[in-house]
């Protein structure tokens, strides 16, 4: 399949920092991308390179056949065929929700632009606040409305910058199964650029996760949850922990037990574990309860063994501190990296 956009070495420096360094990415007609990373890693400076907003120090940006951007040239924002929907939805406040929508309608009849926008509010459920102004719309439907008018221009690609980190957690989930319905319409390239694990799971066809300017991996979101490449890449989806173990003959002993390690190297190595993913039973390696905490839909237990710690959650009756339990590890889900 043929990229709708493509990021060659993308390098952006802000005097001594290198923002971005060297980063790789294609975007695909009718598929989401999420670019998963912390605050200032380099994620929105990469998504307004693509926009046009921000210059490059390094490598190129194509879509459709065509340079976009390089150190040397830059095509305008608005010749890109680029939508970009703003963190902050940047609607304008002096025009109505349609007008909004319409406003990059500009080159066609009034009664096509105000029909083309009745069609695009449609998608998001909201032709019936067409007149209103966005300071009397919601949050999560100024969202709605930002959106459509990015995708009423018929862009190839359009960019997300944290779509929802102004909405509470219910809205969140209510917005986002309306804004997907509208992008899977618009069978654009979507770049979404997150901070939010959950967020990028769910939504994401192909995930990128991104760390101090760099892409550390890309592929579809269950493969980098269950196989990340490293500690930095399983830490951006949830929370680990990292147990020092040994590896000799096939096997990697921590002290909370061994795990099978038949394809890593002899020598120290870090086992990475999830949370959800250590067990206690009758069987395994012997662990004293250190503390208990109740989180609602499980209780997460503090172990110790030795001077290691491990944190697991459970669904059944907790134990009381200072107690010994067994631990066992799902070793499927576990991970082991070398140490350097």
């Amino acid at each position: 399949m043929t990229p709708a956009l493509t990021v060659r070495g993308a390098t952006r420096r802000f005097g001594a920092r290198l923002a971005v360094d060297g980063v790789n990415l294609d975007l695909h007609a009718g598929r989401i991308t999420a670019l998963l990373g912390p605050s200032g890693c380099g994620k929105s400076t990469l998504l307004r390179m693509i926009a046009g907003l921000e210059p490059m120090d390094g490598g190129t940006i194509h879509a459709e056949g065509r340079l976009l951007s390089d150190p040397a040239r830059s095509t305008p924002p608005e010749a890109r065929g680029v939508g970009l929907v703003f963190q902050d939805y940047a609607l304008f406040p002096h025009l109505n929700i349609a007008d909004n929508v319409a406003f990059g309608l500009k080159n066609r009849p009034r009664a096509e632009r105000r029909n083309t926008a009745l069609e695009w509010l449609n998608t998001v459920h909201l032709a019936d606040r067409a007149d209103a102004w966005p300071h009397m719309l919601s949050g999560g439907e100024q969202q709605r409305v930002a959106l459509v008018r990015a995708l009423a221009r018929r862009p190839h690609t359009v960019l997300l910058d944290e779509p929802f980190s102004g909405l509470d957690r219910h809205l969140k989930s209510e917005v986002r199964q309306t804004l997907m319905g509208a992008l899977r319409a618009a069978d654009a390239a979507v770049l979404m650029v997150t901070h939010d694990a959950e967020e990028a799971l769910l939504m994401a066809d192909d995930l990128a996760l991104m760390d101090k300017g760099r892409i550390l991996q890309i592929g579809a979101p269950d493969d980098a949850y269950l196989h990340p490449v490293s500690p930095a890449a399983a830490r951006l989806l949830g929370e680990v922990e990292l147990l020092p173990a040994k590896v000799q003959a096939g096997a990697a002993t921590t002290a909370f037990g061994a795990l099978p390690a038949p394809d890593a190297p002899d020598g120290p190595a870090w086992v990475m574990i999830r949370p959800g993913d250590a067990f206690m039973g009758t069987e395994g390696a012997p662990a004293t309860v250190g503390a208990v905490a109740f989180g609602g839909p499980f209780t997460e237990v503090k172990l110790l063994a030795g001077s290691q710690t491990l944190r697991l959650r459970i669904t059944g009756p907790a134990p009381s501190i200072g107690e010994m339990v067994r631990v066992t590890f799902n070793a499927a889900r576990a991970r082991i990296y070398p140490r350097a």
